[in-house]
Parts: structure tokens; sequence; C-alpha cells
């Protein structure tokens, strides 16, 4: 069978509820517009876990983070573990990465045969939380409230440095594809740092949200002692007692933040050009790792299971889907086993210990019965947390705190706990119910303590004398790249063209 080309955009950080069918009217995204509508879009899709590598772990492997050991942004992906990477490239896939996939640890690829280029974030354990430190902040790597002090514009950052270079890489890429030297299907991840903090836009982008009308949260900032003991956990780890953050703050960090979706947006609309013009025809999908409180409640960042922070845009476009919106809940770790269904790759060896369910009966027209599952156990927590989303209900659950059950649909921004409630008491049981059969919490907490104990200790020993780092490094062989005396020059100008002969 021809088995098909695959492009998977992946971003960072981007809010879920902007994309309630594809990209908000008001977003100036007009190649995101143009990808919703041919494509199945998941209104109500949700992280694994709401920070970078456990996110990211669990969306290649299918798996949450109890299962794969990847807690938090120092835990290491034991490259034991299949990804969707590595189930392609079994199937025959060319694999490839051009971006940010946050691995910790010595292997940097899990299944991808090649890399463009080196990852954004530190690949050791220096970012190991500590649950024998309650209220710990570990200064010089958590996150502060001086992304939102410090938000504006300017034409050159860290973070766009990076995503330009992701970018060409992966366009690069696609043209080599083009030229059909492998003849192998391929699978293409890109994946982007934006619209991830610092909220620091190009001029370009920042001058298209002058009049935006959704510079302020529609929940405004909360008491520190109104908010549950999860998100003052968080405001204390973003150092919040140290930073005024004013009206003017808020809207220009939001400004800043819907500009790079923007800037994104080009990009993604570069790589569907290159695609379309190179004559190459690929299932696209576009996903987050998780979302962005962006002021709401005056939380920011992720790391908690509100809706700003879990939920999380997907959009598949695929020649067996028909386009159209979902309402039904799902997930990020549905991915992997749905790209590979839609690969007619099976993964049947493995499903028994794998969390996701492909998306794909549910495109064609099929119910989901099952809830969706999210865990939390890094920064700011002091325990792990567990959530479970189904129909209109949310509910969450960690030792150390309340729970919580929302009615999503009636009260969308989760002012309201009913677990309390005892009108909700059946439902609320019905939930708990669900979170034992499927979580072990005390026995969960033990092993983040071990995962823990035991990076401090190896981290410490490597950074004692010569350090031997794990970042990647994009090695390009210079001795094969354009034209070289061991090339026929004829040979090799006619392969490196397409379309040839015209």
């Amino acid at each position: 069978m021809m088995r098909p080309n695959i492009l998977v955009i992946m971003v960072d950080q981007l809010n879920g509820t902007l994309f309630p069918d594809g990209p908000a009217d008001w977003l100036h995204a007009p190649n995101l517009r143009k990808l919703a509508a041919r494509s199945v879009r998941f209104a109500n899709s949700y992280t694994a876990s709401p920070l970078c590598a456990p996110a990211r772990a669990s969306f290649m492997s299918g798996q949450l983070p109890s299962r794969t050991g990847v807690y938090d942004n120092a835990a290491e992906f034991a490259s034991s573990i299949p990804t969707y990477a590595h189930h392609l490239r079994r199937a025959g896939y060319a694999t490839c990465l051009s971006g940010k996939m946050h691995f910790v640890g010595p292997d940097q690829l899990h299944g991808f045969e090649q890399r463009l280029t080196t990852d954004i974030y530190p690949a050791d354990f220096g970012w190991t939380p500590d649950y024998r430190k309650p209220g710990q902040r570990i200064d010089w790597w958590y996150h502060n409230l001086g992304s939102v002090t410090g938000a504006g514009v300017a034409e050159i950052t860290n973070q766009m440095e990076y995503d330009d270079e992701v970018a060409f890489a992966a366009e690069q890429k696609l043209y080599d594809l083009a030229r059909g030297s492998d003849r192998r299907p391929w699978c293409l991840t890109v994946s982007f740092t934006h619209p991830h903090d610092p909220y620091v836009a190009r001029k370009k982008f920042w001058d298209m949200y002058q009049d935006c009308k959704y510079l302020q949260p529609d929940v405004p900032a909360l008491r520190y002692a109104g908010h549950d003991p999860h998100a003052q956990r968080i405001l204390d780890a973003n150092d919040w007692r140290n930073f005024t953050i004013t009206d003017e703050d808020i809207a220009r960090s939001r400004r800043a933040y819907f500009a790079n979706i923007s800037y994104l947006d080009e990009k993604i609309g570069s790589l569907m050009d290159v695609l379309d013009r190179t004559r190459q025809d690929a299932i696209v999908v576009f996903v987050s790792d998780h979302g962005d409180m962006l002021g709401e409640r005056g939380l920011w960042f992720k790391m908690n299971f509100y809706e700003g922070a879990a939920r999380v845009p997907l959009m598949i476009a695929a020649p067996d889907l028909a386009p159209g919106l979902i309402d039904d809940a799902v997930s990020t770790i549905d991915l992997c086993p749905t790209l590979c269904d839609l690969a007619g790759v099976s993964m049947a060896e493995v499903m028994p210990w794998t969390d996701g369910e492909s998306l794909v009966p549910l495109a064609h027209g099929r119910r989901r019965d099952s809830p969706v599952a999210m865990e939390y156990a890094a920064e700011a927590s002091i325990t792990p947390l567990v959530g479970l989303r189904q129909d209109r209900w949310k509910y969450t659950n960690c030792a150390a705190d309340p729970e919580q059950l929302f009615d999503l649909v009636a009260d969308p921004h989760e002012r309201v706990n009913l677990a309390d409630d005892p009108a909700h008491a059946a439902t609320l049981e019905r939930f708990r119910r669900m979170a034992a059969e499927r979580w072990d919490l005390e026995a969960f907490d033990a092993c983040v303590r071990e995962s823990q104990a035991r990076r401090w200790v190896v981290y410490e020993a490597l950074r004692n004398g010569a350090y031997f780092p794990w970042d990647f490094q994009p090695l390009r062989a210079a001795s094969e790249r354009f034209m070289r005396n061991h090339m026929d020059l004829n040979v090799l100008e006619e392969n490196q063209r397409f379309p040839r002969g015209e």
C-alpha cells in the first residue's frame, strides 16, 4: 500500500480556548483558518500534562506521565518507550524533526532518523523539582512574572531566532523530500517554541492587534486567598509578591501573545506553500503541547488544569477524514495511535501499555465513551494532581487539595466548584470511582519522589568535573552538500532540480 506522507506542526503554549472551531474570528491567522477549513477540528482537546517535557513525551508516546516517567521538565524520556516516530519508521517511513521536543536524557532522537536543529531547552536534569522542599523557588529557571511586566516589541529574541531557524530548516527539508532521492513515505515534525512567553513580538505582528478587543481576561485577577491551594502555589512559584501587574502589563502581554500567533501563522503558511509548489500531498496535523492562562484569574503560563492551560488546539487534515467540528473531549495522547491508524501501521504489540486511542473513529461519526485523563507532578506541586474530563464535566483530585468539579457548559470559566454541592454528589462519586480505578495517588507520589531524588544525585555528580552535555548537536556533512569532486556535476544538477525538465 502507498502510505501517506505526514506533516505534524506543533506549537508551544497555545491556549485552546482561542480555537473554538479553528482560530477565533478576530485572530489574524489566515493560513490556520485555511487549514481549519479542510480539517477535522477538535474543540475540546486536552494536554496530557500542562508542562512542556511531560506533555511532549506523552504526545509522542500515547502514554500519560505516570507511565512514561516524564513527570517534569528535567525527567528522562526512556529510549525504550516507542513513539509515533518509532512506529512509523519501523513501517518504512523517513522520520525527521525540526525544532523543539524537550527530550531530557542522552537519547535526543526517540525514533527520529534526523533532527535538523538543536533544542531550545537543556537536556539534562538541572530543572528537577524537589518534593522534599515544598515551597522552594529555584530562581534561575522557575517562571516569574517578568515575562508579563517586560512584554512588548522586539525584532529579534532568543525565541524568534530559534523559530526562524526551525521554519527555514523545515522548508529546506520539504524541498529536499520533493527531489525524490528517498522514495520512502515521510513524517516531518515541525515544532515551534512560540507563542510561549516571553510575551515579545515583532512590530509587524504587534501592529495587527492595535484595536484588539480581547486584551483583558474574562475573569479578572482573584485575591490570593480566593485561589485554590494549587493556584496559590503557582503564584508563589511565579514570585508574584515581587511584581505589580497593571492592566497595561496584561494588555501588552496578551497583545504580544496574539501577535505571535500571527507570526506562527505566517511560518505555517510558508510551509504549506512549499508543500503546494512541490506538489507533495501530506496529512497535516496542527497541535499545541499545552495552553497559557493569559492572566485569567490572575494566573499566567500553565501548570494547572484550568481550561486556559489544559485545553489545546487540535486539527487534522487528511484525505479520508471529512472536515468538521467534533465536541467530544480528546487528548494529545490520542495522536500517536491516530497517526499510526491513518498510516495503516499497527500498534498492537504495545497497545496494552498505551493510554491514548485513535481519533479516526470519532472523525467517522463515532462517540467517545472514555474520559480524558490529565496528570501534573512538576514545579508548584507538592504531590501529583490528576484530572478527568468527560461530557460537560471536569474533575480534579490531589492528595493535598480539595477536590474540584466543574460544569463547563454552565460555568465555562470554572468559577463554581460543585464538589461540595449535594445536588452533584452522584456525579462527584462517579468521577471519584473512575479516578480510583485509574490512579493510586500514594504510589504515584512515591514514584515521583524517587525519580526526583535520583536525578538530583546524578545531576550534582555529573556537574562535578568535566561536563558532557546531552544537548543535541546538528551535524551537516559539508562534503556531501552542493557540489564536490566525488560527484558528477551533470547528474547532481539534474537530481537536485524540482521539477525536472520544465
